[in-house]
């Protein structure tokens, strides 16, 4: 056993990998043991950039892609090595982006001083716990004891969709998938679907079937409102001018005060021949600042009767993806409800639904032949059954926003604990940060917190423990995978 500091990340996909590519890339005071826990075979790739069946294309171009702040075109001249005629607006294909982030941690690990070790565990961590009478953290594998940490990072990607009201007859049956995401999805020449939720995820389930029944599929889709997200457009800023202090002093009153100043801001923007995807774009700069102004009555507000219409804005589609879907809605294959879902059952291998327009008093059937959950990540933790965040609950390690948004974050994503304490060795990376940040979902917003939070950790001076890997039957591996360059083993 050598004498280092041990730092361990839980979650090797987007946000766990840009930290340990910050960390790695950090200046150092001592040695240093850098321990990458992730239950896929592969890191840098999570649930969003595995290898699928279907070319899912991101949602940004690939100009606004890069993991480096400082040099915005990284991404693209990794992918002009695939595709040489790739341009910055174009939309390209996710696993070629998952490609990219694993080829930035292997140049991270190759590059490292020689006192800087990294290390990866193949396994599932159930559990988090201080050890008593120290400042340490024993990190818990599903099949061992795990790994004693000086600090923690967790680094949870988006959790699964919650359960829909209405589809309770469906949950344990070959009609229903629960997370689109979760499994591989096949589709049946001719067979009829109703996606619940008619945002990113929709649109890519839609357009998967469509591609892989030649347009045979018909689709049904509904959600509360019925919105389906615009198209991305190759806007330019510039047009967009905003004193962001009246933004700010705007959310310091009321959501409806706000949201009027928004609406004038995007008028005032299309008057003088801009995008309103430009003032969409200042405001998501500034929505951690606005999200902190507002008061909670006010957020909640702003969930209830704002965010909708938000999201739909906020997050929208690749040009040839919306214009697909436009194709499918002409042609009878995609239909778009705005309404809810009241009940289900299946009756000679059809599932029957009912379902209530938005504004109706009586309510409608439809008849298709699998339903599949599309209303995207539920980020009420509280609903959880993940068995680590259930224990960081559980001890009170972790406190969940009262709104349903994540978990509580402080500086740096220091975890709150159930007395309102900030952290000072367990941090949080990822789409949870929603409850304090209200945008933290996208790659460079994700991108920039994992970079301060790796200035924090490599900056904090703390006193150094031994490390103790504990036996178990998780698979280590001293590299990111197979091919990774330069493999660095733990001591």
């Amino acid at each position: 056993m050598t004498s280092a500091r041990t730092l361990v990340i839980v979650g090797g996909g987007l946000s766990g990998t840009l930290v340990a590519v910050n960390l790695l890339r950090s200046p150092q005071w001592a040695n240093t043991q850098i321990v990458l826990i992730e239950r896929a075979r592969r890191v840098a790739r999570g649930k969003a950039y595995i290898e699928r069946e279907h070319p899912f294309l991101l949602n940004v171009p690939a100009g606004r892609m890069s993991v480096h702040p400082r040099s915005p075109l990284d991404f693209l001249l990794f992918a002009r090595r695939r595709m040489p005629h790739a341009t910055a607006e174009d939309f390209l294909p996710r696993p070629l982006y998952g490609e990219y982030l694993e080829s930035t941690l292997s140049e991270a690990v190759s590059e490292a001083p020689a006192h800087v070790q990294f290390g990866r565990l193949s396994g599932d961590v159930c559990a988090i716990e201080r050890i008593p009478d120290t400042s340490r953290l024993r990190v818990r594998l599903a099949d061992g004891p795990g790994v004693t940490a000086d600090e923690v990072v967790l680094a949870l990607g988006n959790p699964p969709p919650t359960r829909v009201a209405g589809t309770e007859a469906l949950q344990a049956s070959r009609h229903y998938i629960a997370d689109p995401w979760a499994e591989s999805l096949s589709f049946r020449p001719g067979e009829r679907l109703l996606l619940i939720g008619t945002s990113l995820t929709m649109a890519d389930v839609a357009t998967a079937a469509a591609a892989a029944t030649d347009g045979s599929a018909v689709i049904h889709s509904i959600s509360r409102h019925g919105l389906v997200p615009p198209s991305q457009t190759p806007f330019r800023d510039g047009r967009c001018a905003a004193n962001t202090a009246d933004l700010l002093r705007a959310a310091s009153f009321s959501t409806l005060t706000l949201m009027r100043a928004v609406r004038e801001l995007v008028d005032e923007t299309e008057r003088n021949g801009g995008d309103w995807r430009e003032a969409v774009a200042l405001v998501r700069g500034i929505a951690p600042a606005l999200w902190k102004r507002l008061a909670i009555n006010e957020r909640r507000r702003m969930l209830r009767h704002v965010r909708p219409y938000w999201d739909v804005h906020r997050h929208r589609l690749p040009g040839e993806t919306r214009t697909r879907l436009r194709q499918m809605r002409l042609h009878q294959k995609l239909h778009i409800y705005a309404g809810r879902l009241l009940d289900s059952r299946i009756a000679a291998g059809e599932v029957h639904l009912t379902w209530r327009p938005r504004g109706a008093s009586t309510s409608q059937g439809l008849t298709v032949d699998r339903v599949i959950n599309c209303t995207g990540p539920d980020h009420d933790v509280r609903r959880t059954n993940d068995p680590l965040m259930r224990s960081l609950l559980r001890q009170g390690l972790a406190l969940p926003d009262p709104l349903g948004l994540g978990i509580r974050t402080g500086p740096h994503g220091s975890l709150i604990d159930s007395s309102g304490s900030a952290s000072t060795n367990l941090f949080y990376v990822g789409p949870l940060l929603r409850a304090d940040h209200w945008e933290a979902t996208a790659a460079h917003e994700l991108r920039d917190h994992a970079e301060r939070l790796a200035r924090h950790l490599s900056g904090t001076g703390l006193p150094f423990a031994k490390t103790h890997l504990v036996p178990s039957r998780a698979r280590f591996s001293a590299s990111v995978n197979a091919s990774a360059a330069g493999p660095r083993r733990l001591a």
